[in-house]
């Protein structure tokens, strides 16, 4: 029987041979096969009309079959979806959460400043580190993302100028996994989709120390310097060897060598950037180095649209939009540019969307991550339509991750990360019920919030 929604990646490789390999691997590891269908359910994916009443199968962390013509395998787990509806995992395209960096090692009496420019490199200077490789698999507050639809995440490393490589996650980990030890340096763990995903840069934040860099000019110098340098010591490489092969190559940085695939297109780079002239600056800097960027953060973006849109950058908006300062007094005259901020963020998103710039929405920044879809709807109520901000929630932020052959759409052979509401997933009075990733039923009760969008029993 054929299956409603087939991705062009299954097509070349059968999904019957992936199922059945995944459910020997699971046997062999003494592991229950994992089995559920949602049946009768609505079911809502991007880039095809949606399903009025059909079923979806997830076998082993994979979606075996999804459509109106999907008969329930024997032995499954059934969820009856009459009046329910089935959507892709929602993915967060940007959090610190989960990352947990081991502690700067303290520093002995600095005898020159030549050791002290040193120490303060290392603090901000550092695109060798992989979010993948320090990410707890048991980590509590990103496991809670899953109670308000979110099944994975961009994890970014925290720090200032270069910050590191992010990786997509999933929000949970396999529970009958071992989890010391389940996430080594290559950042292969079941939990991780994608690693690395981009390189990620902030030029805005406070820097650390006294002296060089101590602005946001010397930043940029100090990033620029760093790039020339990663980019010359390739070169070096590349040709000494074959001018003299008795000259010994020099000492490679680690630091810049992780630099390169940045420098080669291979790796995007995503900037963090709120102002229009901040983002002017990345898109600058991209073009010097033939980087190929991504902007972060995104406030004014809708300021320069049109210019993201010939540069071909992707854009992560994030959802912790402007509020008003509380501590100005009620009857205080607010500065117009933090007003002008706040009546204009919530339409970012939709004049991308004008523009044809492909983008994501991250949650970094918000206190409350119940605010997550809350925003996204006041966005929409600014002109987004609907569909596009489940693009930006799906299949776009798999796309801007590099991940659109695992994950973002419900089609036979993907990752099985998907979500159950009663509801139009941006219907105020919409909750989510269930929640699977890959294919794992969570325990909704575990990470009851309150407010919108969230779980509720029977």
């Amino acid at each position: 029987m054929t299956s409603l929604f087939i991705s062009p990646l299954v097509r070349a490789a059968c999904p019957i041979l992936l199922a059945l390999a995944l459910s020997l691997s699971a046997t062999a590891g003494g592991l229950e096969p994992r089995l559920h269908a949602i049946r009768g359910a609505r079911i809502v994916s991007p880039g095809v009309p949606p399903v009025p009443a059909g079923t979806v199968v997830m076998r082993n962390g994979v979606i075996e079959a999804a459509g109106a013509e999907v008969r329930v395998p024997s032995g499954a787990v059934v969820i009856e979806g009459a009046g329910l509806t089935v959507y892709p995992g929602l993915i967060d395209m940007g959090t610190t959460l989960g990352i947990e960096l081991p502690a700067m090692p303290r520093q002995p009496p600095f005898r020159t400043p030549a050791e002290v420019d040193g120490a303060k490199r290392t603090r901000i200077f550092r695109p060798d580190i992989l979010a993948a490789a320090y990410l707890r698999p048991d980590a509590p507050e990103l496991a809670r993302l899953a109670g308000y639809g979110i099944t994975s995440a961009l994890a970014t490393p925290p720090g200032i100028i270069v910050k590191g490589q992010s990786a997509l996650v999933n929000v949970t980990a396999p529970a009958e996994l071992p989890q010391d030890g389940a996430v080594g340096q290559d950042g292969r763990s079941p939990q991780v989709i994608r690693s690395p995903v981009a390189l990620h840069i902030e030029l805005t934040g406070t820097i650390p120390g006294e002296g060089y860099p101590g602005s946001l000019l010397g930043a940029i110098a100090f990033l620029r310097q760093n790039l020339y340098d990663a980019r010359h010591q390739q070169q070096l490489a590349g040709s000494l060897p074959g001018r003299n092969a008795r000259t010994e190559l020099p000492a490679r940085d680690p630091a810049l060598t992780a630099l390169q695939p940045a420098l080669e297109g291979s790796m995007p780079v995503a900037f963090e950037a709120d102002l229009a002239r901040e983002i002017h600056r990345a898109l600058g800097i991209a073009r010097e180095f033939g980087l190929d960027p991504v902007i972060t953060g995104a406030l004014e973006a809708g300021d320069v649209a049109e210019e993201l849109k010939a540069a071909g950058a992707r854009v992560i908006v994030s959802l912790n939009f402007p509020q008003k300062n509380r501590s100005i007094a009620p009857d205080a005259v607010e500065p117009s540019r933090e007003l002008r901020a706040r009546m204009e963020a919530p339409g970012v998103p939709a004049a991308l969307h004008r523009a044809g710039v492909r983008f994501a929405f991250s949650s970094a920044g918000m206190d409350q991550e119940r605010e997550f879809l809350r925003h996204v709807s006041r966005a929409i109520a600014e002109g987004l339509p609907p569909d596009a901000a489940l693009r930006a929630l799906t299949i776009d932020a798999a796309v801007i991750a590099g991940a659109a052959d695992r994950v973002g759409t419900i089609e036979t052979g993907k990752t099985a990360n998907v979500i159950v509401t009663d509801g139009d997933l941006f219907d105020e009075r919409t909750r989510i019920r269930h929640v699977f990733v890959d294919g794992r039923a969570v325990n909704l009760d575990d990470r009851r919030p309150s407010g919108r969008n969230t779980p509720g029993g029977d």
